[in-house]
């Protein structure tokens, strides 16, 4: 018909859904920040939290013969609870790996230390040596470890050799101190590189100050660089001691009765006794248990943080 107006078509309709996709992004930085992280997070919901999930749901199932009653109960929790045998390998576990952690820091930051202020050529060649031991396998570390803390070992070989000793040290293998040992070097490439960037990146003209100042070379480094280099030793002491406390290769290796750990236990639950919602069970105490010291950890830290500035 003559006269008639035809409506000017509505593009907020008329683009394709892709359209509309591609404005939005370009409108919203915070859009375009989520679609970075698209494949990252459907990575993470697909290989972590889905097994998480299955992990919490079965911890409150119970193992009937070779399947699962599926009725939820919280009997595995109970039982975990009742039993001394489990609250004492979860607290043997939490004090050996505190004391891993502590042994690796201490002894990889004078490292990280040395590299970041003394190595001035070659850097990149150090921290190739530092990650050296990672080339070869975790297991064969392990190994490597049990023959020298053996009773005919290097150590012990050594001192009878020397006349220091007539028998061989037997508390060196399968004890405690053996899993601490191990741990402190199979992590200790964890612990050096984070220290080692945090002192990387400590401002050189705050220690030159201080020098102008009168501070000699103890009170630069309790003043400037141990505080400024915190954040790495935090940082290395939670990547050593979230993972170190789940281990079970260690321990059962080295470890002998009076050294395994939760681990273990839980690996004999999947395993041998193949009572997978008990080892479920444990494994979500196991993983509160460490998450509650490391939230208690970082507060504390922040706490003396804030106190002292």
């Amino acid at each position: 018909m003559t006269g008639q107006i035809t409506p000017a078509p509505d593009h907020a309709t008329a683009l394709p859904r892709t359209g509309r996709i591609g404005m939005l992004l370009q409108r919203s930085e915070a859009a375009r920040g989520y679609s970075l992280l698209t494949p990252t997070l459907l990575i993470m919901t697909i290989g972590i939290l889905v097994p998480f999930g299955i992990l919490v749901t079965m911890s409150f199932w119970t193992q009937a013969g070779f399947g699962f009653d599926t009725a939820l109960t919280t009997a595995n929790y109970e039982k975990a609870a009742e039993r001394p045998i489990y609250g004492a390998l979860l607290t043997r576990s939490l004090k050996m790996s505190a004391m891993a952690t502590i042994a690796t820091v201490l002894l990889s930051y004078p490292m990280a230390y040395f590299v970041a202020f003394h190595v001035h050529r070659n850097k990149m060649m150090w921290i190739v040596l530092i990650t050296l031991p990672f080339w070869t396998s975790y297991l064969l570390r392990v190994f490597a470890w049990k023959v020298v803390l053996g009773y005919e070992g290097v150590i012990n070989s050594f001192l009878m050799t020397l006349g220091l000793i007539e028998a061989p040290l037997e508390f060196l293998l399968y004890s405690q101190s053996a899993v601490v040992i191990t741990l402190a070097h199979a992590w200790a490439a964890f612990a050096i590189l984070p220290m080692y960037v945090s002192l990387e990146k400590i401002d050189r003209s705050l220690l030159e100050a201080a020098t102008d100042l009168g501070d000699g070379p103890m009170a630069r480094f309790l003043r400037i660089t141990l505080p400024l280099s915190m954040p790495g030793v935090i940082s290395a002491s939670l990547l050593i001691f979230i993972p170190t406390t789940g281990d079970y290769i260690t321990p059962a290796l080295l470890g002998g009765p009076d050294g395994a750990m939760i681990g273990n236990l839980i690996q004999k639950q999947f395993g041998a006794i193949n009572d997978w919602p008990m080892g479920a069970a444990l494994s979500i105490i196991l993983m509160l248990s460490i998450g509650a010291i490391a939230l208690g950890f970082m507060a504390a830290t922040n706490f003396v943080r804030k106190r002292i500035s």
